[in-house]
């Protein structure tokens, strides 16, 4: 059965995405068989197209949602039919139906319900009263309705009988799948979300503000918006509605259903009313809001995704020895070194800043470790009391071969105490732990934040609000990327890096470990083999994303995968050389002819991905590292003044502007407005998570601790504030004021207006 419907998600993704129904096919059948994204886009491209991860992971997850959508399908046939319902009519209608919604709104009907006031009315007998006004003919309604009159059954009087039977016609009005239809796009088109803040929430809901009275389009509304007043409203701050407007919904459902001007057809219209605002309204409003909700979701999961994927590829120092710095104030900074491979040597305690001010027994010992150690670069987290630390290590005079990094340090406390950190270092403090965590960040970023969980890592927004399971797995799909994009060297990496390697779970990332620490290094790819559990499938997955850089095989140190090493070997014979010598040499890989290694399973895009391999083999596709330093003097948010030109690093990237450290312990924000001279609309366009840019100062909000930035030439060609992440309709009361024109203000008046705006 899911063959069958296999091949027919097949056909109908292919017209979906406009891809090949072939190269769908194989995608499909290749994740059916369990090869992973990465393998597939990397070693599969004949099969594919040369499909890339993100139209791999489409396929897969369009795979899941046809899945679910046939399960509901079959749950649905089988409920109505066990009620003797099932026409063939109705079967094809369910077995047609391309959405999830359009299965519900025909089911609907046959849908089992509590008792309701139309079920109700049923029992006392007024559907047929109902029925004769739904037809909207001429006839003496007076005389008809009484005669549905019955005490024993509950009807007392006419009003009664009329009541009952508008009951039962406003759920048929309700449960009319194209009456749903038709009012779920007015919905869409024209529904308007609006906030408005809790009577008595004033005070306590203040960062709230922006939407205490908020009103605009559904359609438009980004999904960070959607997702603040969420939060609102689940916190009690909020009240939060979506709706279209009132009559245009009625007089919709009214042409629909009312057909002649009668009596009857009052009724009917007196029932649509009824329907509307007791029963369809709220159903598609709970539905609009799930969906928005899942709208949101998924853009915050991408926002949250791209941010992970930029810092997790960031340039790494590469393997130095280093000595990291855990700073604080009254407990003083702790301070860890590193060998090359990130092992910890030594660790210890110096109190350089308030309140003790050991500066010169600090200063003597960090000299001393790094005289011991030969210490190369000293991290030092970006956390409380960095910038004093970096003051102070900065002034100790330590050699200019030794650079000074301020590192990013979130989720190095959700490390420490983790079950991960715990175990390589069962007798250490959390404090110590955080502060290798710091040190192998600068070293290598992938490699230690692997072992975070990733949503600790603070470059999402409403990380919390979004489904977690979604969220997970978007996640974990970015994770698996960067670490097979950047490939693995398994004599060194740990079970945490190796487990997010295409193929191996962490219980065979486990035993690869246990492996090599019972039998030395892993000699070549083929010994892998060798690892209990590990069988040929697995090992097709993983091998080409694993290195082993000393092997005697050189392409053992490559992306070259081994089902492939023979047609390396063949390249290299065709040319009467060794494949060391073919690697080392542009002039012979100039000779080669591709076309002629050509067969049934692997073409030019394999052989050209492999010459390429060949050409860098193993080479880290991150950017080179460079050294960065905030400005001195600017230590804290009291250091700021507007107008200051400012070097910082993009911390993250959301739908609304960017988030900058400029070393003065809180981010400030570059809105959209102010990330480009030029007008965009996608905040990633200009900017990415762990890029150094300069910004200026054009707004400083000490109380409220907010900061606003700009990256534009001319920051304050328009003096309205950079921190406010709105952009809807507020009431006029709330609306900011006309600012002058840019041509009437000079450089000086804007700059004043601003110092004074802020001074209020």
């Amino acid at each position: 059965m899911e063959q069958e419907n296999l091949s027919r998600w097949v056909d109908q993704m292919a017209k979906e995405f406009s891809l090949p129904l072939k190269n769908v096919k194989a995608v499909a059948d290749l994740l059916a068989e369990g090869a992973t994204i990465p393998f597939i886009s990397r070693y599969r491209k004949e099969m594919t197209g040369s499909m890339d991860e993100v139209m791999v992971a489409n396929i897969r997850d369009r795979i899941e949602q046809l899945r679910e959508l046939d399960k509901r399908r079959e749950a649905i046939i089988s409920s109505i039919e066990k009620q003797g319902k099932l026409t063939p009519e109705l079967l094809g209608s369910v077995v047609n139906a391309e959405t999830l919604a359009e299965l519900e709104d025909i089911y609907l009907p046959y849908k089992p319900k509590r008792k309701t006031r139309a079920s109700v009315a049923k029992e006392k007998g007024l559907e047929p009263l109902a029925q004769r006004l739904f037809e909207q003919e001429k006839f003496d309604l007076d005389s008809f309705s009484s005669t549905f009159i019955n005490t024993e059954k509950g009807v007392a009087n006419q009003q009664e009988a009329l009541d009952g039977a508008r009951d039962i016609i406003a759920e048929w009005v309700a449960e009319n799948q194209d009456t749903r239809k038709n009012v779920r796009e007015l919905f869409w088109s024209e529904g308007n979300v609006e906030s408005r803040v809790m009577k008595g929430k004033e005070t306590e809901g203040q960062k709230y503000k922006d939407y205490f009275e908020w009103n605009e389009p559904i359609a438009k509304t980004p999904s960070h918006r959607l997702l603040a007043m969420r939060r609102g409203e689940k916190e009690g701050i909020l009240a939060l509605d979506i709706f279209p407007p009132e009559e245009m919904a009625i007089s919709s459902m009214e042409r629909q259903f009312v057909k002649a001007e009668n009596p009857a057809a009052e009724q009917v219209s007196l029932a649509i009313k009824d329907s509307y605002k007791r029963l369809l309204r709220p159903s598609l409003e709970t539905e609009i809001r799930m969906e928005t909700k899942m709208r949101a979701d998924e853009e915050a999961i991408k926002v949250f995704a791209s941010n992970l994927k930029e810092l997790l590829l960031a340039a790494p120092l590469g393997q130095k020895n280093v000595l990291a710095l855990d700073p604080g104030f009254r407990t003083g900074c702790k301070v860890v070194c590193l060998d090359r491979q990130g092992k910890l040597l030594h660790y210890d305690v110096i109190y350089p800043n308030d309140p003790q001010r050991e500066t010169a027994k600090s200063g003597a010992l960090i000299k001393q470790l790094c005289t011991q150690f030969d210490i190369e670069a000293i991290a030092i987290g970006n956390g409380t009391a960095s910038r004093e630390t970096e003051s102070f290590v900065k002034s100790i005079g330590l050699s200019n071969k030794i650079i000074v990094v301020m590192v990013n340090e979130s989720g190095a406390s959700v490390y420490s105490a983790s079950d991960v950190a715990r175990e390589e270092f069962p007798d250490k403090d959390v404090t110590v732990r955080g502060a290798v965590s710091i040190g192998r960040r600068l070293m290598d970023p992938l490699a230690e934040l692997v072992k975070i969980d990733a949503k600790s890592i603070g470059v999402g927004q409403y990380q919390h609000d979004v489904d977690q399971t979604k969220l997970k797995a978007g996640l974990d799909d970015v994770v698996m990327s960067c670490v097979n994009s950047v490939g693995v060297e398994v004599n060194t990496a740990s079970k945490e890096l190796l487990s997010y390697v295409s193929g191996l779970s962490p219980a065979l990332a486990k035993n690869i470990v246990e492996f090599r620490n019972q039998n030395g290094p892993f000699k070549e790819r083929a010994e892998l083999m060798k690892v209990p559990r590990l069988g040929e499938k697995v090992f097709e997955q993983a091998a080409g994303f694993l290195r082993i850089g000393d092997s005697q095989n050189p392409l053992d140190a490559s992306a070259v995968h081994p089902e492939s090493y023979a047609i390396v070997q063949q390249m290299a014979a065709d040319l009467n050389c060794s494949v060391k010598e073919l690697m080392s040499s542009a002039d012979l890989r100039r000779q080669l002819d591709l076309k002629k290694y050509v067969n049934d399973k692997v073409g030019l895009p394999t052989l050209t991905d492999i010459v390429s391999e060949l050409e860098k083999p193993g080479r880290d596709p991150r950017q080179v590292f460079e050294i960065f330093s905030f400005t001195d003097g600017v230590n804290t948010i009291g250091d700021l003044k507007i107008g200051m030109r400012l070097p910082g690093i993009v911390t993250n990237v959301t739908n609304f502007g960017a988030f900058v450290d400029i070393g003065v312990h809180q981010d400030g924000l570059v809105h959209i407005s102010h990330l480009s001279d030029k007008f965009i609309k996608d905040p990633k366009e200009a900017v990415s998570v762990a890029q150094k840019v300069n910004v200026t100062v054009v707004e400083v909000d000490v109380p409220r601790k907010r900061i606003g930035l700009s990256m534009k030439s001319n920051p304050f060609a328009d003096a309205q504030p950079t921190t406010n992440t709105g952009g809807g309709n507020r009431s006029k009361d709330n609306r900011r004021d006309n600012k002058p024109k840019e041509k009437e203000m000079s450089m000086e008046d804007k700059l004043a207006m601003l110092v004074n705006k802020f001074k209020k």
